[in-house]
């Protein structure tokens, strides 16, 4: 069957003032998007790909930005095609969300804080079409049962920050499909969400595309979950597209260094690495800018560094015989859930529910399971930021519970804590090298400003950055930058004991393997002990020493990564297993020969 196309986007550059000059963020994209096909363009932050969607939609800011040149040509329905570039912001409209929607990353600002759900989504389709106020709430309610929003006519009255986070993506997927459009954006939609939530989203928009035959452009920084979605991939660094093709070609035989790269760099399942590859180990950039491929990077990069499972066997072993640091018995962390209007606690949550386990001396203990399960409050709890109900918690055998606030304090600097957001958790208004230096200060660690500042210009080093950043702002730096900065501050009281608490979750996955493999570096050189928070259970499985499973407020299993990776004894960790994207190769050719059976008898 001949394909149709959708939106072919030609030689695009949208440029950026700066105070002395225009910077290329899209420069020279082309690619074509066909009827009922799913693009996945995929980069680091910063490679254009987001830049490049709000260019289709006509949302650059102008100043200080600007689509410069190129053409954006949309077939219409109708069967003429009209240069969006061309179009005035006025007619522009007409387009957006009738006939080209889009899904943003973070739902919550996407949608009105102070509206019910039903009435934004209402909006949009009294917008775009001619119909009343009655049938608008009919087919929203009727939009929400399609996107398996559970009681559609309940959430219709609902405001955003009663919903979870992939139920408020679901009511964005809603809107974006309540005028039917030809071609569905969806800018990093799962980025935030658990793996079991983010599958659900992905085989939900599947579906919708097939029964309105959309073409999808769907952007993301991790290549494994556009692996069984997309039909071809766009692959984008610095603004440019380096390599593009057919899924399974990109996929089985990468042609760019980047795309190695990016591939190369996620947690792999089926076996266990000393250190995760980077996109440093398979490119460098030349003195003029160009990529610069290196030599046999895949063989240095993996294979040398394969962990044996008799290696594994011996250093658990080692591990085991160590002392116990921490020992948490019978904790629970309840919250009042509903009071009587005399404040008589009538229900509780029960945010972690009768939970205990040790950790030894220098292990890393993982903690995974979905958003609302309990393992961040159980973090909190440990280092006493959250009461616990009742229960002990033990470090060098002193219960921590029992400790008064001033008691407690003298702890806080060997009990330390990596929070999952690196922006909101560093003051905007301090350098990082106060940022660094102050909790010194507090704890009364280095007698002087100077020898303060010079541990805090070493960590900035051990870390990764450089003495010239010491004077600069958190908003001067990346994601990835920040949480190394929020890392070296936490080993500037010389810890014994840290809680990570999705810490790399926020992060590029080409960043997060630098970030996870720095932990590790530091674990070696300083000896410390983690817990390692995560839902991504691929990232646990690489980090840890031992693995726990949490759902609703319970450990499910606890025991050896590898061993609940190929034998998950609770159907819950299977689901959780199953729901991580892997990207393998059969995978792709399956959901290939599914398109291909679909098409056939549609």
């Amino acid at each position: 069957m001949e394909k149709q196309p959708l939106l072919e986007v030609k030689n695009l550059i949208t440029q950026f003032k700066t105070e002395t000059e225009f910077v290329n963020a899209v420069n020279d994209v082309s690619f074509t998007l066909n009827k009922g096909e799913t693009i996945g363009i995929v980069g680091e932050s910063g490679s254009g790909k987001s830049v490049t969607s709000l260019s289709i939609m006509q949302l650059i800011p102008n100043p200080p930005g600007r689509i410069s040149s190129g053409q954006i040509n949309y077939h219409r329905k109708d069967g003429s095609v009209i240069d969006l570039v061309k179009v005035k912001n006025e007619e522009m409209r007409q387009y957006r969300g009738n006939d080209i929607a889009m899904i943003f990353q973070e739902p919550m600002t996407s949608l009105n804080p102070v509206m019910k759900c039903g009435e934004q989504v209402m909006e949009a389709i009294l917008l775009h079409q001619n119909i009343s106020k009655k049938e608008a709430r009919e087919k929203t309610i009727h939009l929400f049962t399609q996107v398996q929003l559970p009681d559609p006519a309940g959430m219709f009255e609902r405001y955003p920050h009663q919903l979870s986070g992939g139920q408020k993506q679901r009511v964005m997927i809603a809107m974006a499909i309540s005028c039917e459009p030809s071609v569905l954006i969806a800018d990093e939609p799962t980025t935030a969400l658990d793996v079991t939530v983010q599958k659900t989203i992905l085989d939900l928009m599947q579906h919708l595309q097939q029964q309105y035959n959309m073409g999808i452009i769907f952007i993301t920084h991790d290549l494994g979950v556009i692996a069984e979605l997309a039909d071809k991939v766009v692959v984008m660094y610095k603004g440019k597209i380096v390599e593009q093709g057919a899924v399974l070609d990109i996929f089985s035989n990468p042609q760019h260094p980047y795309t190695k790269g990016l591939l190369a760099c996620r947690p792999p399942l089926d076996f266990r690495v000393k250190r995760l590859p980077v996109v440093s180990d398979f490119m460098k950039i030349g003195e003029g800018g160009e990529i610069i491929e290196l030599e046999n990077t895949v063989n240095a990069a993996l294979t040398s560094k394969i962990v044996t499972k008799e290696e594994r066997e011996t250093k658990r072993s080692a591990l085991y015989q160590r002392d116990k640091l921490l020992q948490v018995k019978n904790v629970k962390t309840w919250f009042p859930a509903k009071k009587t209007i005399f404040g008589k606690v009538l229900s509780y949550s029960k945010a972690v529910d009768d939970v205990s386990f040790d950790v030894y001396e220098g292990e890393t203990l993982g903690l995974v399971g979905e958003s609302g399960c309990g393992k961040t409050t159980l973090g909190r709890t440990i280092l006493k930021l959250v009461e616990a109900s009742s229960g002990s918690i033990l470090y060098k055998n002193k219960d921590l519970l029992q400790l008064s606030e001033g008691e407690f304090r003298d702890f806080r600097k060997n009990m330390q804590i990596i929070f999952q957001d690196p922006y909101s958790s560093l003051n905007p208004r301090i350098t990082i090298g106060k940022a660094i230096s102050e909790p010194m200060k507090v704890h009364g660690i280095y007698a002087t400003a100077k020898e303060r500042k010079d541990k805090t210009i070493e960590l900035l080093k051990k870390v990764g950055l450089d003495e010239k950043h010491y004077n600069r702002y958190p908003h001067e730096f990346s994601g990835g930058q920040r949480q190394r900065v929020c890392i070296a501050r936490a080993l500037g009281l010389k810890p014994q004991f840290i809680i990570c608490d999705e810490s790399v979750s926020a992060l590029d996955v080409s960043v997060q393997a630098q970030v996870l493999n720095l932990l590790n570096e530091l674990k070696e050189e300083f000896k410390f002990t983690y817990i390692f928070i995560s839902h991504d259970l691929s990232v646990v499985k690489f980090m840890s020493d031992r693995m726990i499973v949490m759902q609703k407020g319970k450990i499910e299993e606890m025991g050896d990564p590898d061993e609940i990776y190929l034998n998950p004894k609770s159907d819950y960790t299977r689901r959780l297993i199953d729901s991580i994207p892997h990207g393998n190769l059969e995978k792709i050719k399956a959901g290939i020969d599914a398109k291909k059976t679909i098409h056939s008898t549609s």
